[in-house]
C-alpha cells in the first residue's frame, strides 16, 4: 500500500500507522510528506472491527489461515443469549494472551517467524481495554460482532477466547476494519479509486482526538524553534495539537518548569 501511494502521488515520504492481518480487510491510515512523524499519535486511537468468528474449531493462527489444532460438534449449539453474554464478557481492561503468530517480538524476532520455524511461542499477557462489543448476527457456528478496542488489542484473541468460554474452541473467517478514531472505512479513498487527484485528509481531522491550542505568531516561532511556550490555555493533557491560523505546525508534550507551567514540541512541523 506505501509503495502505491507512492507511485500514484509522486511522493517518497509515506507511512502506514498500523497493518492489518493478511486475511483482513478495511481502513489503513496512510501519512505523507512531514505527516509521517505522526503515525504514533494515530496509532494511539481506539479502532473498531467487525469480526466473524467460527465456532467449533481452533487453529494454530486463531484465524482461517492456519492449521486446525482442535474442532468439536456439539448436539447443540449455544443460544443466542449465552453468546451475547460471553461477548459482553470481554468489556472493560483485561488480560489478553496475543496469538502465537502475531507481530510481537521475543528476543529480537517476530513471533510469527518463530511459530512459522516450528518453535514453541509463549507470549506474555498484555492489558488491553474492550470499549465496546456487541452482537451483530448469530447463525450457528457462526458469531458476528462489533467491537471498539484500544491499541494492541488482537480480536484473533478475542474470537479464540469466545470459543473457549463456550467450551467449544473458535477461529476468526472475517475480520474488518471499520474505524480509527473518528476516521471510518466508508469515507476511505478505494483502492481501485487512488491517483493523484485524490483529496487529502487535513491533518486536524487525523488528530482531531487530541487538544488542540492555538498560536500566536511569536508562539508558532518559538515552538518552530523547539522552544518551550507558555500558551497553556489551561490544558495540561500530553500531546497536544499547536495550530496557528488553522494549520497544524506542531505536536507538543505539557511540561513544568522553574518558569511553571509550558508546552515543549515533541514533533515539529512548521519552521518560521
Amino acid at each position: 500500500m506505501v509503495a502505491r501511494v507512492r507511485r500514484a502521488l509522486r511522493i517518497k515520504a509515506v507511512g502506514h500507522t498500523g497493518t492489518l492481518d493478511p486475511f483482513a480487510t478495511g481502513l489503513l491510515v496512510i501519512l505523507t510528506g512531514r505527516a509521517t512523524r505522526l503515525a504514533r499519535f494515530v496509532e494511539q486511537q481506539f479502532k473498531t472491527y467487525v469480526a466473524v468468528a467460527r465456532l467449533g474449531a481452533a487453529t494454530d493462527t486463531d484465524d482461517a489461515t492456519g492449521t486446525m489444532i482442535q474442532s468439536s460438534a456439539p448436539a447443540s449449539w449455544p443460544d443466542a443469549v449465552r453468546v451475547e453474554r460471553e461477548l459482553r464478557g470481554f468489556l472493560g481492561r483485561y488480560s489478553m494472551r496475543p496469538p502465537a503468530y502475531s507481530a510481537k517480538k521475543i528476543e529480537g524476532a517476530r513471533s510469527y517467524a518463530r511459530a512459522r520455524r516450528g518453535e514453541s511461542v509463549a507470549l506474555a499477557e498484555v492489558v488491553v481495554e474492550v470499549r465496546e462489543i456487541e452482537l451483530l448476527e448469530y447463525q450457528p457456528p457462526d458469531v458476528t460482532f462489533r467491537a471498539t478496542v484500544s491499541p494492541g488489542t488482537y480480536l484473533r484473541a478475542i474470537g479464540r477466547d469466545l470459543g473457549e468460554r463456550l467450551g467449544l474452541g473458535a477461529h476468526l473467517t472475517g475480520l474488518r476494519r471499520t474505524a480509527i478514531g473518528d476516521l471510518r472505512v466508508d469515507e476511505a479513498v478505494p483502492l481501485q479509486d487512488l491517483d493523484a487527484n485524490v483529496p487529502l485528509v487535513p491533518l486536524s481531522r487525523v488528530l482531531g482526538h487530541l487538544a488542540e491550542i492555538a498560536l500566536t505568531e511569536a508562539e508558532a516561532t518559538e515552538i518552530g524553534h523547539g522552544r518551550t511556550v507558555r500558551a497553556t490555555q489551561g490544558s495540561t493533557r500530553s500531546p497536544v495539537v499547536l495550530t496557528r491560523e488553522g494549520r497544524v505546525v506542531a505536536i507538543a508534550d505539557a511540561v513544568e518548569d522553574a518558569a511553571g507551567p509550558g508546552l515543549h514540541p515533541c514533533v515539529v512541523l512548521e519552521t518560521a
